[in-house]
């Protein structure tokens, strides 16, 4: 068998339930078809905020040991370097070794300095070609840091249709079809759909026109009962309860601009949809769709932030667009009111908690914590020629660690030295030892060891469930199992010390100076 194609799809701040095949009312035809033809898995777990997740799903270790613990900034004496560490060889790095030709179209976020070309640039960690931005989240319309290879790039200024979700699928395509196909190739397509800001066009948000106007509160109830359909969820797990922080439905404000949000949200992901239908078409049409392992998954939970995040000269501050305006020069308005309505490039909303309630439907909690809706996330893997269990479920808990190994196995390249283990003997229907899984962000903590999930918010007390009994975190255990909760907390300060998680209270002292503004 040839040695196959690799393509990792990597969505921001998609909620556990926001695709179709994972119970979503947002229609995603082509995410749907590919998790339907090959393997879901529905307890497949990331690192709760973006750039961690990043550095741990190319690097195969966790966040904390290549550099990046939080976010990249350089924090050091205090905190963590910000920039993903040179000796961390990425898959890039690793497949390229081994012949294959390596792209990345779309998101970076792995660099502290994304001005000057260094050594944590895409192209200098294993890529052979970069379209994409070095930053976190930004304009759909006019992305900071656009970048061709080490250059800036002029897309978004050259073309007054550009909207950035359908340029990272076209430049992939455009790549997979002048591909001689001599030499197998590994393609990281990171989108940044559907983070905030809400930027969508008119067309594209039209289709969803009253989808959301039975509220949150029904919505949440009728995705519950898809995944149970969809077998994602077991039968008889309870919904968890409507954030507190938010209104019944019947009783909130403003509805008309609320249900916009989610449109504009749900324009987002179905934009995401056919970016990928346009890249799985490109695999068709090279003939190698058979030899082409096709993965898909999300960097964390929904994002609940409102916006602004901080005071509105903090939030300016952190983004270019803010303080320079459209493309035409009128000024971007930031922040979530009902005076605004989201989807144009001179706005800059989010949808916030209630509908990011919604789409973790039914777990609790949000992008940040490591609560279940934190840190789960749609996983999807289709492999024709690799024999996997299709059209299957797969139940068995995996994180970010797990997909390194698991694709070079499948490329039939050494894994080396890391934290995860393959996933392919389940993927293919059968069993892998059972393995401990850790996070820790921001402070919040998590060990999962077989159904036992040891969790805590900072500066909480330890909480213990039963997942396999207990998917959305009601039922507290710690109080009735002292000695499990003691076991499983050495257990976890043992591997914080050993990946070298710092300690969040000392590192507040640093974000909490007037300086640093939220990211």
């Amino acid at each position: 068998m040839p040695s196959p194609n690799i393509v990792l799809i990597l969505a921001d701040d998609l909620g556990f339930s926001d695709l179709g095949c994972y119970g979503s009312e947002i229609a995603t035809p082509a995410l749907d078809e590919l998790g339907r033809q090959g393997v879901r898995l529905s307890q497949f777990y990331n690192t709760a905020r973006c750039s961690p997740s990043r550095a741990s799903l190319l690097t195969g270790l966790h966040p904390h040991q290549t550099g990046i613990g939080v976010l990249t900034r350089p924090d050091l004496p205090l905190g963590y370097p910000g920039t993903l560490d040179p000796a961390c060889a990425t898959i890039a790095d690793r497949l390229r070794e081994h012949g294959w030709t390596t792209w990345l179209s779309g998101k970076w976020h792995l660099a502290a300095d994304t001005a000057t070309p260094n050594d944590s640039w895409p192209t200098r960690r294993g890529f052979d070609r970069f379209f994409g931005t070095l930053a976190g989240c930004g304009s759909y319309y006019d992305p900071q840091t656009l970048t061709r290879q080490e250059s800036p790039a002029t897309d978004a200024r050259d073309d007054p249709d550009f909207y950035y979700t359908s340029a990272i699928a076209r430049e992939a395509a455009g790549w997979i079809d002048a591909h001689p196909g001599d030499r197998p190739y590994f393609l990281y397509l990171a989108f940044t759909a559907p983070h905030w800001p809400l930027h969508a066009r008119p067309a594209d948000i039209a289709p969803h026109a009253g989808a959301f106007d039975e509220g949150w509160d029904v919505l949440r109830e009728k995705r519950l009962a898809r995944l149970v359909e969809e077998g994602i969820i077991a039968d008889g797990t309870p919904l968890s309860e409507r954030d507190p922080s938010q209104p019944a439905w019947d009783d909130a404000d403003d509805r008309a601009w609320q249900a916009r949000r989610m449109e504009t949200y749900a324009a987002q992901v179905r934009a995401l949809d056919d970016g990928v239908r346009a890249v799985l078409d490109a695999i068709e049409r090279s003939g190698r769709a058979e030899d082409t392992i096709v993965v898909f998954l999300s960097d964390n939970g929904a994002s609940a932030e409102e916006l602004p995040i901080g005071t509105p000269e903090q939030f300016a501050a952190k983004d270019s667009v803010l303080r320079t305006g459209t493309r035409d020069g009128r000024p971007v308005r930031p922040g979530n009111t009902a005076a605004l309505e989201p989807g144009p490039e001179d706005t800059y909303a989010s949808y916030g908690v209630p509908w990011a309630n919604l789409s973790n439907t039914p777990l609790r909690k949000y992008k940040r914590w490591v609560h279940e809706g934190g840190i789960s996330t749609p996983f999807l893997m289709r492999w024709p020629a690799g024999g996997l269990a299709a059209r299957a479920v797969v139940h068995d808990a995996f994180q970010l660690v797990d997909v390194l190994p698991t694709l070079l196995e499948a490329a039939g390249v050494p894994a080396g030295p890391g934290e995860g283990r393959s996933m392919l003997p389940a993927l293919r229907g059968g069993t892998v030892e059972e393995a401990a899984l850790y996070w820790e962000h921001i402070g919040n903590a998590a060990i999962r060891v077989g159904p036992w999930k040891l969790v805590r918010d900072h500066p909480g007390r330890w909480e213990l469930y039963n997942i396999d009994e207990d998917r959305t975190e009601l039922d507290d255990r710690a109080a009735a199992d002292p000695a499990r909760v003691a076991a499983m907390a050495r257990r976890w300060q043992e591997w914080a010390d050993r990946v070298g998680v710092l300690n969040w209270d000392t590192m507040i002292e640093r974000y909490a100076a007037p300086e640093q503004a939220e990211e």
